[in-house]
């Protein structure tokens, strides 16, 4: 314990290494009250993600206005009956839109969820859930299986099979790689990662060049940009339960992740043995990140900039950012992949387009925060 002099000189006892109630830029949110303001703002944001989610599914070439969305929807899940002549339309609503839009929900909530926990893991502020090599893993893979036809007794779930192997056996290298007789640092990590995504990118280009066809071009451009143009409800459980588990697994490790922020000689001070904790971070997060990229492709700055954002709202208590962090990283999805379909209709852009004209200004400005603190100077 220590003492810590308030404004009206008293002084109150602290926990050692028990975080500030601050936010990203050094200073209290300002309307931040604790785990009251934080509820408001998760009840808030699930409000605007379910109209986001039905607004998404009635927008698009074809328009459906919100109300007969809501209908159809309901008709959908509660088995009720639709018109002869809506038969169409009700297609186009339940089957190709909603697990779209639902996948793009649930891949932008794991994205704002592994981000938090990758950069309290690393210990840098620029760390995303691609940074560890997974996401250019997954790329071989995909693209190994759509140029040699590997795992064709999958028949439409090859291409995500191999990916998610690609990630899992990415993940086993930059381990290898990366630990020592000592443990597994942030730093040795993220460089391993760095090296060996450039590694398996030169990798992926050699298998391009001498594919026997162009469409290991078109695979390769969408495992690299993202998109949800194929999504299907068959690919839609596995990734839903990854999510949400991982997603409760990293909330229950809130209090860790605030001590291991602080450091490794501090966190070992106060019992947290961050060694194994970093260990079980990388795993889980790896096996998200691998799970997501097997169905959207590699999608960048939500990751990024999402925690950050969720800091400056509610501080740094991991309790609160992995509270908002998925709310907040699925709205986003939801409307970047909205965009993507409507801006240049009937053709779409890779979603890895558009979160970097959202990310890089969003993320510019944060930077030139006057006091931002997170990650340093």
């Amino acid at each position: 314990m220590r003492l810590v002099s308030t404004r009206s000189g008293e002084t109150r006892d602290r926990p050692v290494g028990d975080p500030p109630d601050r936010g990203a830029d050094g200073r209290r949110p300002r309307w931040s009250a604790g785990s009251g303001w934080t509820a408001a703002m998760a009840a808030a944001l699930a409000v605007v993600l379910g109209v986001s989610v039905v607004l998404a599914i009635g927008l698009g070439s074809a328009v459906v206005p919100p109300a007969e969305t809501a209908r159809y929807l309901w008709a959908a899940v509660s088995g009720g009956a639709i018109q002869a002549d809506e038969v169409t339309r009700y297609q186009i609503i339940w089957q190709i839109r909603t697990p779209r839009v639902l996948l793009a929900a649930v891949v932008g909530a794991g994205l704002g969820v592994v981000g938090v926990a990758v950069q309290a893991m690393v210990r840098n502020a620029l760390a995303d859930p691609f940074i560890l090599g997974v996401s250019s893993g997954a790329s071989v893979g995909a693209v190994a299986v759509g140029v040699f036809g590997a795992l064709s007794a999958l028949g439409v779930y090859a291409v995500s099979a191999g990916a998610f192997l690609g990630a899992l056996v990415a993940t086993l290298l930059v381990y290898l790689v990366a630990s020592t007789p000592t443990g597994v640092t942030p730093l040795r990590l993220v460089l391993t990662g760095v090296a060996m995504s450039f590694g398996f990118q030169a990798v992926m280009s050699v298998i391009v060049y001498f594919a026997p066809s162009s469409e290991a071009t078109g695979t390769v451009l969408y495992w690299t940009m993202g998109g949800f143009g194929a999504a299907t409800w068959g690919s839609f459980p596995v990734v839903v339960a990854v999510v949400v588990a991982g997603t409760v697994v990293l909330r229950g490790f809130a209090r860790p992740l605030d001590v291991m922020a602080l450091g490794d000689e501090t966190a070992a001070s106060l019992g947290v043995d961050t060694d194994r904790l970093r260990k079980g971070l990388f795993v889980l997060t790896a096996v998200m990140t691998g799970a997501m990229v097997a169905v959207s492709g590699a999608i960048g700055f939500v990751g990024l900039v999402v925690p950050h954002v969720v800091r400056i709202a509610v501080g740094a208590d991991h309790r609160r950012v992995l509270t908002i962090a998925p709310l907040a990283g699925a709205v986003l999805m939801v409307w970047v992949d909205l965009i993507s379909r409507v801006l240049v209709a009937p053709r779409e852009l890779p979603l890895g387009v558009i979160t970097a004209l959202v990310g890089v200004p969003v993320f510019i400005t944060l930077m030139r925060r006057r006091g931002y603190l997170f990650g340093g100077r």
